[in-house]
Parts: C-alpha cells; structure tokens; sequence
C-alpha cells in the first residue's frame, strides 16, 4: 500500500456548486520527491471571494486553469505509477480534501483510483496520543501555507515524523 497524502483548495465549501482550485499530493515515503500538483479551472458559475483568496488565485487567474477531466486523468495515471498496491488517499482534513477529491473522480472520470476510503491524520495522531485534542501541527517542517504542495508536504513530513520517531506502525511504499 502506498500512502498518498493529498491537500486541496477551492473556492467554496462543496464540490459540484463550488470548485476545486487547486490540489497537491505527495506519495509518503522517506524522498517524498514524487508529488503531483493540479489548478483546475471553475466548473461553476459560483464562487465565495473569501475561499478563494485563501488560495492566493484571483478567479481571473482560475478561468486559465487547466480543464479539470485532464487533471484528473492525470493525477489517476500519475497514483498508477507512483503507488504499490492500493493507493491509500490520506489528509489533515479529509471531509473537506476528501468531498472534493472522490468527487471531481467521479464526476469527470467515473472512478476513484484511491476506492471508496481514507484516512486523516489528525485522528491517527490523536490515537497514538490516547488524546483527542492532541494538537499536532507544530510538528510540521513546511510551513502551512494554502499552497497545497507545501501544505501535502508538511503533513507527509508529519506522517514520517509519527512512522520514525514515535513508532507509528505503518508501512509505506
């Protein structure tokens, strides 16, 4: 199994009304040198200014974006051939990343390479600490950003942090 840690960012709360700006995913392993990064171009007519500040796009910038069907046939064939076994999809927040991720596959392409599940990281920090208000984000070497590829990268960098020196079991390919 491959951990693929994945953050996204959109221009409102809910795929489908709103869209998915932009994405970043990194496989988890000790390199974390295979990423992927998608900007998709509005799908809607709608679109809450505040959200999409925290992007830093302006949605002049977003109309210019990519056509998101290509992106996710891209990011598909890029998890085919940078995962082993069943990719596993893993976030900070996957209610959010997750919604849209599942989503836009579904609704371009008619599949989710990463199945029906996920994992986020919070809770299996909270596990491990037996504490459900453990706060974690200090852990991160990369600076949160909202650029989804710094974002995926600190959370991965957590997730190693979690396997390395605290005896996460885990297996990552």
């Amino acid at each position: 199994m491959s951990y693929i840690m994945v953050d996204i960012e959109s221009d409102g709360p809910i795929p489908g009304d709103f869209s998915m700006v932009s994405f970043g995913a990194f496989v988890v392993d000790e390199k974390l040198d295979r990423t992927f990064y998608g900007k998709l171009k509005p799908i809607s007519d709608n679109w809450n200014p505040e959200a999409l500040l925290v992007s830093g796009h302006s949605r002049e910038d977003t109309i210019h974006f990519s056509d998101p069907k290509e992106v996710m046939l891209d990011f598909k064939n890029w998890i085919h051939q940078n995962s082993k076994g069943r990719p596993i999809f893993i976030s900070d927040n996957n209610g959010f990343d997750w919604m849209f991720i599942f989503w836009y596959f579904h609704h371009f392409i008619g599949e989710n390479p990463f199945g029906h599940s996920s994992r986020r990281l919070s809770d299996l920090f909270c596990g491990m600490q037996k504490d459900t208000f453990a706060k974690w984000k200090h852990l991160r070497k990369t600076a949160h950003t909202h650029n989804p590829i710094d974002d995926a990268m600190g959370n991965a960098e957590v997730l190693l942090l979690m396997k390395n020196e605290m005896n996460l079991k885990i297996s990552l390919k």
